[in-house]
């Protein structure tokens, strides 16, 4: 098996935290897969053709960090996410992939960010004609407000992330002038960390990526809003078997992804669902149920009034890939990176509300319909740009 001529030009370098986990490992892949045979691949990526001057086969290669101490091939094969005909073929470009240890607790916020400063700058001369992009992959965690640190130093002095890894590597990434994609629950988008990369020009794209039940919900939401059906109650309940699952059961870690489950409901309705009661009438509950593995599966309740306030009812089951539907928007959103900070963004990017469950940046768009014009108009943007470029660049010729 041979790569595609594409391999010949710049690549994209996905450091990615949570490397061997279920959507690490499938994103690994999936990467090495766009290689030697994009057509697999291209066709799930929304950025396909939205991204003009982003060559749309352009090379993928994967490093990162997991405290698990099994190989990748072998994290992969634990996972089941993927039979063995599909990864096999790529075995051996697999066993190259850099997968390193994270740094140790007893370093502290400022050691950890010290260490990963410099595992970035050797990932990145590994790959010298690479842009990078961190991808936050590492499992929900407890609740933490850090609003209260003005500054780094303040920080690095005052927290200990000893339950909270997520933010090294935010912070890491920053400095070292790489994107953020937070693909997590766990709110890395302080407002220390999207001043600094204000100032240092990085994107910041997250929290929370929208793959199935969430989706489907802000879809079905936004229609009935647009009818004008007032929603009664919404029940929703996942299983799923991996172990992501298994982390959710911890209620202090579920707390960030339940909210961000049920907050975007009543966000995109205008009112909270089930005020009539004097309670919340939407419900969202995740259990953890190993037979499943990787393959989640989600059943929707949806109670809604009609005219002359007569109620109806919508029942959805969705039997879904977990994994398989998160990667190929970790590849765009990877993709959105690059080409944002040529085109000179910074800080949060609302337009990317489209691939998240909890829309960050100002004015960020919560309905279907504004998330896919908002994204749209961004690629329209972004198009005009590259042309007035090489516009400019044809006439100083």
């Amino acid at each position: 098996m041979t790569a595609s001529n594409s391999s010949n030009s710049e690549s994209l370098l996905l450091m990615i935290a949570g490397a061997k986990g279920a959507v690490g490992s499938t994103v690994a892949v999936a990467s090495t897969a766009m290689r030697y045979q994009p057509e697999l691949v291209l066709p799930s990526l929304t950025t396909k053709h939205m991204l003009s001057g982003l060559d749309p086969s352009q090379p993928v290669q994967v490093v990162g960090w997991d405290a698990t101490e099994t190989t990748l091939l072998a994290a992969i094969r634990a996972q089941g996410v993927l039979s063995g005909d599909i990864w096999e073929p790529y075995a051996d470009e697999l066993e190259k992939v850099q997968v390193r240890t994270p740094p140790s607790n007893s370093l502290g916020l400022k050691g950890q960010v010290e260490q990963l400063t410099q595992d970035i700058q050797e990932f990145r001369d590994l790959y010298p004609n690479s842009t990078a992009v961190l991808i936050n992959l590492l499992p929900a965690t407890v609740t933490e407000n850090l609003h209260r640190f003005k500054s780094l130093s303040q920080l690095y002095a005052g927290f200990d992330p000893i339950n909270f890894p997520d933010l090294s590597y935010a912070i890491a990434a920053v400095l070292a002038g790489v994107p953020v994609v937070n693909f997590t629950p766990n709110e890395v988008e302080i407002p220390v960390v999207i001043n600094e990369a204000v100032r240092r020009g990085v994107p910041l794209s997250g929290r929370d990526g929208k793959t199935g039940q969430t989706y489907l919900k802000v879809v079905l939401a936004s229609a009935l809003k647009a009818r004008n059906l007032f929603v009664d109650g919404w029940y929703s309940l996942n299983i799923l078997g991996n172990q992501d699952g298994k982390n959710l059961m911890d209620p202090k870690r579920a707390a960030g992804k339940l909210s961000n489950k049920t907050e975007i409901l009543d966000e995109i309705l205008g009112y909270p669902v089930g005020e009539r009661y004097g309670a919340s009438s939407h419900q969202v509950k995740i259990d953890y149920y190993p037979p499943r593995g990787d393959a989640k599966e989600a059943w929707d309740v949806i109670d809604f009034l009609g005219l002359f306030g007569l109620p109806m009812s919508i029942r959805l089951n969705l039997q879904g890939r977990d994994s398989i539907l998160a990667t190929p928007l970790v590849l765009d959103l990877a993709r959105w990176m690059v080409v944002l900070q040529r085109a000179g963004r910074s800080g949060l990017i609302p337009e990317l509300a489209f691939y998240y469950k909890q829309p960050l940046g100002d004015d960020a768009p919560v309905t279907f319909q504004d998330q896919l014009s908002r994204l749209r108009h961004l690629a329209s943007g972004l198009r005009e740009d590259t042309s007035g470029q090489r516009e400019e660049t044809a006439s100083r010729g």
